[in-house]
């Protein structure tokens, strides 16, 4: 299974009416409003978490920094081709995935976040991403996942495609590959009435496993949809 970040979108809830090609869309598309996204970045966590997090804002030259936290974590809204790369609506302009990393995710897993959206505004194609995210991460230039590496995605705002939409409040745990022996077996995931999650990372270069644990409610204190295992 997997969700939109690293992490982001459950496999077989991908929409069928997606961008399509090897292209992204023209930029304006996947853009918001500062304000907007500033908000929508911050839901992604709880306030006693995001109020003190760094924000970041996806312009014509990248991400930036919206507003300076003080507590380790970044939030950010991640677009539609943070997805595996077989994902049919890798460019989907309306993907909108908040996130909100902390310290340690924030220095090793974002990394791949900057990348990929780097080579996207360069004009690369979908296989071009993927042939250089692959050769970076076998060169040394991009960041293992840093013990401890982990993050929020609890905004009942996020629009992950047209059939899951904001799928599940959630936390996500990066850890070592080594974890997703046997899909996750060593966490009990996915077994009956379990409430963790294994990402199979649907052929994704980045080199880690992602465990998600789904939660009873929304950042803003909200009740969530339940999840009940599979």
């Amino acid at each position: 299974m997997i969700l939109a970040r690293g992490c982001v979108l459950l496999a077989g809830v991908f929409a069928l009416t997606a961008a399509a090609g090897n292209n992204a869309a023209p930029l304006s598309q996947y853009l918001m409003s500062p304000q907007a996204e500033i908000a929508l970045a911050r839901s992604a966590a709880p306030a006693s978490i995001s109020k003190g997090a760094t924000i970041m804002v996806l312009g014509a030259h990248g991400y930036t920094v919206a507003q300076k936290g003080r507590n380790g974590f970044t939030c950010i809204v991640e677009r539609g081709w943070m997805q595996p790369f077989g994902a049919p609506n890798f460019w989907g302009v309306k993907m909108r995935a908040p996130i909100c990393y902390n310290a340690a995710a924030a220095r090793t897993v974002l990394a791949y976040t900057y990348k990929r959206t780097e080579l996207v505004l360069a004009g690369a194609s979908k296989s071009q991403i993927q042939h250089r995210i692959v050769a970076a991460i076998a060169a040394n230039a991009l960041p293992m996942p840093e013990a401890g590496s982990m993050a929020y995605m609890m905004s009942k705002s996020q629009y992950l495609n047209d059939d899951a939409k904001a799928w599940y409040s959630h936390v996500m745990i990066f850890t070592s590959m080594n974890d997703s022996a046997n899909s996750g077996a060593s966490w009990g995931a996915d077994l009956l009435r379990s409430p963790v999650v294994f990402d199979s990372q649907d052929k994704m270069p980045e080199p880690w496993s992602c465990f998600f644990v789904p939660v009873a409610h929304w950042s803003d204190g909200t009740p969530a949809p339940l999840y009940s295992g599979t």
